[in-house]
């Protein structure tokens, strides 16, 4: 027989293998969360999926359909990263199937926050007579989507700062307008950022950095979809020339401009407008500005080995964050994660 800690390792092993599997709609499923399911039948997996792109079957559909026997599904459990929807929406409710399909028990790694589902998907299951097990893995399963919670929780974007800084803590030396910027990323590294840009809605600058940069904000060297450029300043004082103002017909990618803000009222403009992942890259005083507000989930910081000596200072990070050197192609960046 079975202790306690057996069954919990067990579930831990099938809940872990529900992660890796939602990993692969990260790309793909947004702005749905990202899910995989797993069932079980006398210890052997016998079907799997995962949810591959927002509008198609859902993690528990596709692990369901990959069951070669059905008869086995009425002594199975599911295994689930995610609570099973319940209303109807783009697809129909999973918890109407796993009911209808017979699976007596369910393991669920978190409650979902989406309000049409947030505990009713747990509630429909067990009121149907099924076995609901909550909170295995938990900590890993909300993790894996923070963006989707941190949208759907705080009514806001899952905000990402980025910038690279030298040696010395400054990200630029003090120029005029014609000059061009000190260079402090590398070729690999502009990779790693354009990596970057593919995996959120929009991307954010000032004023400042669209005038004196002139940046496309596109995602060219990266395959993937370009975000949203936005600016925020008067689109009346930038010039008609600028890159980012060029409409890319194909994509469909046209900049939207804010006037300067409290940074919580543009927050609430972009929830609005379902921007769900929001990527800063400056300049300076718009990252301090999103630091000062405390309005922040994740930083990455390229730690350069140029040195500039005198010029404009990096940002002044939150004290009393864990903080996690990462390596890229040979460059390493300074990672945060808000707890």
């Amino acid at each position: 027989m079975k202790s306690n800690m057996d069954i919990l390792l067990t579930d831990e092993l099938y809940m872990s293998r529900c992660l890796s599997l939602a990993e692969n709609g990260y790309r793909s499923c947004a702005p749905n969360p990202m899910v995989g399911a797993v069932i079980v039948y006398q210890g052997k997996i016998i079907g799997e999926g995962y949810h591959i792109q927002a509008g198609k079957p859902h993690a528990e559909v596709n692990a369901i359909n990959s069951v070669r026997n059905k008869a086995l599904l009425k002594y199975a459990t599911m295994y689930v990263s995610l609570e099973p929807c319940s209303h109807y929406g783009r697809t129909p409710p999973c918890a109407e199937l796993i009911i209808r399909m017979g699976i007596p028990q369910v393991v669920i790694g978190c409650q979902d926050p989406f309000s049409k589902v947030s505990g009713r998907g747990i509630a429909m299951l067990r009121n149907n007579g099924i076995e609901v097990k909550v909170g295995i893995l938990e900590k890993e399963c909300l993790n894996l989507n923070r963006r989707f919670i941190t949208f759907y929780t705080k009514h806001r974007p899952y905000v990402t700062l980025k910038w690279a800084q030298s040696v010395d803590g400054f990200i630029d030396r003090k120029r005029k307008m014609n000059e061009s910027a000190t260079m402090i990323s590398t070729k690999r590294s502009f990779l790693m950022g354009h990596k970057r840009r593919t995996e959120n809605d929009a991307i954010l600058v000032g004023e400042n950095t669209a005038l004196m940069d002139n940046p496309s904000l596109s995602a060219r060297l990266w395959y993937g979809k370009d975000p949203i450029p936005i600016v925020l300043g008067d689109k009346a004082k930038l010039q008609n020339s600028l890159t980012l103002l060029k409409s890319d017909i194909e994509k469909k990618t046209l900049p939207c401009f804010f006037k300067r803000q409290p940074i919580s009222q543009l927050m609430e403009t972009l929830y609005q407008k379902k921007i769900q992942t929001l990527l800063v890259e400056g300049g300076a005083k718009v990252h301090q500005s999103f630091l000062a507000t405390d309005c922040w989930d994740e930083i990455w910081i390229e730690m350069s080995s140029v040195a500039i000596c005198e010029g404009v200072e990096a940002p002044i990070l939150p004290t009393k964050v864990k903080k996690e050197i990462c390596s890229f192609m040979g460059t390493n960046f300074l990672h945060i994660i808000r707890d």
